[in-house]
């Protein structure tokens, strides 16, 4: 960071989020506390809490536990008056809302407070009713908006009636020092390389998907893609699904009806929530993202070419911006099961050589555009305006 971002002593930020057990929310707002804390200030988030909490309290972040992810109007009042009991009690200088829901009461509290207020939109929060867009358009009633894409931020602006400047695109950053091909032992990498191939031949491509089970992710399109690539002829490929299915057992357990049903049991495998996403990154060949709707970032696009590993994606949302085709990856037409069995096999096939081209190719991009320090270095700026403003 630099100097300008340590000047935050004497702020306290509170940032209100559903919960903190894994994702890409929960992600940037702990490293937006991390930044915070290391500029002098402090970071307060309400948040049911989850399995990131402890590494919240290691950067010295403050969990505020209250039951955020409720969508129960008579839940979200009461954390509202919680909040308010809160920012008093703290000398909260800014709330940032990260989910809407939560926003409800979060941005009420600030109101009452007279708190300058900023919202993240992590996701397209698409509707089809006028009261589904009052109810997303709550993201939009803060004093700055920041959309973590140019797809997301023209997304809001097509759909909300909000003054342009009010938006800020700040793309999602990638930690380089924990995503940094150099730090991870061989030991960790080969422990995940025997839990994502499993009894499979270790020489056949490697795809990893990584994200929570559901299906707009694409995972059961996979699997006909898949199916499909193999009915033509294809070169074999081994595939892990990495990610929790989050309660959604009927859907895992589809998964693995279908993967049975095509005979792709030696090449598909579901392997569960993995912490250690540098080293699963660098035991896969290639990241997959086969998203069915557009991703408003996509995270696990971007990360794993922090890691040199070249990745194929839907071609449409934040992917088709942070994957360059036929430099850094491929892209292929979402929900296209003949053009994913095609792309699929054109990368399995794809030459060692231009693969670790790719590769470095994709670790530059990253480095210029997703860096965590410059989401960090943008965000702390927005705040440090508005507080500014506040104080006159």
């Amino acid at each position: 960071m630099s100097a300008m971002d340590r000047d935050l002593a004497g702020f306290t930020l509170l940032q209100v989020t559903p919960a903190l057990d894994t994702g890409g929310v929960e992600r940037t707002t702990l490293d937006i506390a991390d930044a915070v804390v290391k500029a002098g200030g402090r970071a307060l988030v309400a948040s049911r809490g989850g399995r990131m909490e402890t590494e919240l309290a290691s950067v010295g972040g403050q969990l505020v536990r209250l039951p955020m992810d409720s969508k129960n109007p008579l839940i979200q009042a009461q954390n509202a008056s919680r909040l308010l009991t809160l920012i008093r009690t703290e000398k909260v200088d800014l709330v940032h809302v990260r989910s809407r829901a939560p926003a409800f009461a979060g941005l009420w509290a600030a109101q009452q407070a007279k708190l300058p207020t900023v919202a993240t939109y992590h996701g397209l929060y698409n509707a089809k009713t006028s009261l589904k867009r009052w109810y997303n358009g709550v993201m939009t009633r803060t004093d700055r908006v920041i959309a973590n894409s140019e797809f997301t931020r023209a997304h809001i602006l097509a759909t909300h009636k909000i003054a342009p400047e009010k938006v800020i695109s700040i793309p999602r950053g990638v930690d380089l020092r924990r995503f940094d091909p150099a730090k991870v032992t061989k030991d960790r990498v080969d422990s995940l390389r025997r839990l994502f191939r499993g009894e499979g031949d270790f020489d056949v491509p490697l795809f990893l998907l990584a994200g929570r089970l559901t299906r707009w992710k694409g995972q059961a399109f996979l699997i006909d893609a898949i199916a499909a690539a193999v009915l033509s002829g294809a070169p074999p490929i081994s595939v892990a699904f990495a990610g929790d299915d989050q309660g959604r057992h009927a859907y895992r357990e589809e998964l693995e009806g279908k993967i049975a049903l095509n005979g792709l049991a030696d090449r598909v495998r579901i392997v569960g929530h993995c912490d250690d996403m540098p080293a699963a990154y660098l035991a896969a060949d290639f990241a997959v993202v086969p998203s069915l709707e557009p991703e408003a970032f996509g995270r696990t696009a971007v990360e794993p070419q922090a890691m040199g590993i070249p990745v194929l994606a839907a071609n449409h949302g934040g992917t088709a911006e942070t994957v360059v085709a036929g430099e850094t990856g491929w892209l292929a037409s979402p929900g296209s099961v003949t053009d994913w069995a095609i792309s699929l096999s054109r990368a399995a096939q794809c030459p060692l050589t231009l693969r670790q081209k790719m590769g470095e190719a994709g670790r530059a991009r990253v480095a210029a555009l997703y860096s965590r320090e410059a989401m960090c270095s943008q965000t702390l700026k927005i705040y440090r305006d508005l507080w500014s403003q506040r104080h006159g």
